[in-house]
C-alpha cells in the first residue's frame, strides 16, 4: 500500500477537525490503514502548548512558534514517519502551514518560519478549509471556551494569509455548506489526486 500524507489546515472555525475525522472514515472504508492525528499533539509538549494558549501571558511570538515546531519534531519522529514508512495514510488536523500562517499573523517572519519547518516531511496534499470569514467568526462565537488567538482582528490576519497561499499541492475547500457536502468535496479531490492520476495531473 502506497503511503499518503494529507493535511487539512485552515483558520479557526473553518472545520479542520471534523473534516479530518470524516476523511479518515472515508479512506478507512476504502481500505486504507489511516493514522489520524492533530497538532498541537497530545504529547507532553503539545499539552504545554495548548495550556499556554489559555494563559494571561505568553512568551514572545517567535518562542511560541518554536514550541509548536518542537511538538511537530516529536510528532514526526514518533508518529508521522513510522506510519509513512509502513505505507499507511497519515491525515493531520493542522501541520507546518499553521505555524507559518499564525506566526505570520503575529508578525513573525514567514521566511524564517518556512526555513525552520523545511526539514519536516512535506505533505502530498494539503486542503485549506476556507468558508467566508463571517462563517468562521460565527462558529468561533459558539464555542464555550476560546483561546487568545480567537479574536476577530487576529483572525482576519490569519484568514487573509491562508487566502493568499499559492502552492500546487494545496486545494481550497469552501466549508460553508453542510459537513457532509464539504466532506464529499474533500474526498473527491483525494480520489482524483491519489486514485486517478490522469484526472489529478
Amino acid at each position: 500500500m502506497t503511503a499518503k500524507f494529507i493535511v487539512i489546515d485552515g483558520p479557526d472555525g473553518s472545520g479542520t477537525t471534523r473534516q479530518s475525522e470524516m476523511l479518515a472514515e472515508r479512506l478507512r472504508a476504502k481500505g486504507d490503514t489511516v493514522v489520524l492525528s492533530a497538532e498541537p499533539t497530545s504529547s507532553s509538549i503539545g499539552k504545554e502548548v495548548r495550556a499556554m494558549l489559555h494563559k494571561d501571558t505568553m512568551p514572545s511570538a517567535e518562542a511560541v512558534q518554536l514550541l509548536f515546531c518542537a511538538d511537530r519534531a516529536d510528532h514526526v519522529i514518533n508518529t508521522i514517519k513510522p506510519a509513512l514508512e509502513n505505507g499507511h495514510t497519515v491525515i493531520l488536523d493542522r501541520y507546518a502551514l499553521s505555524t507559518i500562517i499564525y506566526g505570520g499573523a503575529q508578525g513573525v517572519d514567514q521566511q524564517w518560519l518556512t526555513g525552520v519547518n523545511a526539514a519536516f516531511p512535506k505533505p502530498d496534499l494539503t486542503f485549506i478549509t476556507l468558508p467566508p470569514f463571517e462563517v468562521c467568526m460565527e462558529r468561533i462565537g459558539r464555542r464555550s471556551v476560546q483561546d487568545r488567538f480567537e479574536v476577530e482582528s487576529f483572525q482576519r490576519r490569519v484568514y487573509d494569509l491562508y487566502k493568499s497561499v499559492e502552492d500546487p499541492s494545496v486545494i481550497f475547500i469552501d466549508t460553508s455548506g453542510s459537513k457532509a457536502e464539504s466532506s464529499e468535496m474533500i474526498y473527491n479531490k483525494c480520489a482524483e489526486f491519489f486514485y486517478n492520476p490522469i484526472l489529478a495531473s
